[in-house]
């Protein structure tokens, strides 16, 4: 896990300033080495600005992929009604100052730590499977959200370098975001338009993405 200084780093990459502590924010970091990328951290403040941060670790085995999503370090956008549900948890769980792992011996998800900071002080709890479903729920969307942005990397990649391969990633993201596995497409708003006017690419391809950006908009 991060330090306490990294966190600090990633508040100011989502848009705020040393002297500006009093501006909340919602801080999810993950680690799983057995995933690609291996960590991420995503800032979330009120408004739906955030910012994510994520390091690449090796594929899975057998699911090895010829184009991956490199390390990402930017700044997203959320909707504001995602952003107060975010908050409106992180205060009815105390700010995350409670004991959230659940501590029972099921799969391993992936570490997840929860931090707030804002002017009602600040808290954190980390879990792989949280006893609090509400944490639980919340843990499920960030990471989500987090795969959005990853796929939304991939699809620049694969804009790129490997245009055939966007059929592909486009029908795994349609089925992701129907499942519930891709959240916050408005994340990805640009690739997604770009993609959906690009007569280069295939008219599968141009017809999910005006799909996906529909879903964006509601």
């Amino acid at each position: 896990m991060r330090t306490g200084l990294a966190i600090a780093a990633l508040l100011l990459g989502a848009g705020g300033s040393a002297g500006a502590v009093q501006d909340p924010a919602i801080v999810i970091e993950f680690t799983n080495p057995a995933l690609s990328p291996s960590h991420w951290s995503l800032a979330v403040h009120p408004d739906g600005r955030g910012h994510f941060q994520s390091h690449m670790g090796a594929p899975p085995p057998g699911e090895q992929q010829e184009i991956n999503a490199p390390d990402i370090n930017r700044d997203v956008q959320l909707t504001t009604e995602f952003a107060a549900h975010l908050f409106e948890v992180a205060q009815h769980s105390n700010w995350f100052n409670e004991e959230c792992e659940s501590h029972l011996k099921v799969a391993f998800q992936g570490w997840k730590k929860l931090s707030y900071s804002g002017p009602e002080g600040s808290g954190s709890c980390t879990f792989n499977y949280s006893k609090d479903k509400d944490i639980q729920a919340l843990g499920d969307s960030l990471v989500a959200v987090a795969q959005t942005i990853v796929e939304g990397e991939r699809l620049e990649m694969l804009l790129q370098h490997d245009r055939l391969g966007l059929d592909k990633e486009m029908e795994y993201l349609v089925e992701a975001a129907q499942e519930g596995r891709a959240q916050q497409l408005c994340a990805i708003r640009d690739i997604l338009t770009r993609l959906a006017g690009d007569d280069a690419v295939m008219e599968r391809v141009r017809k999910r993405a005006r799909m996906l950006l529909v879903q964006a908009d509601t």
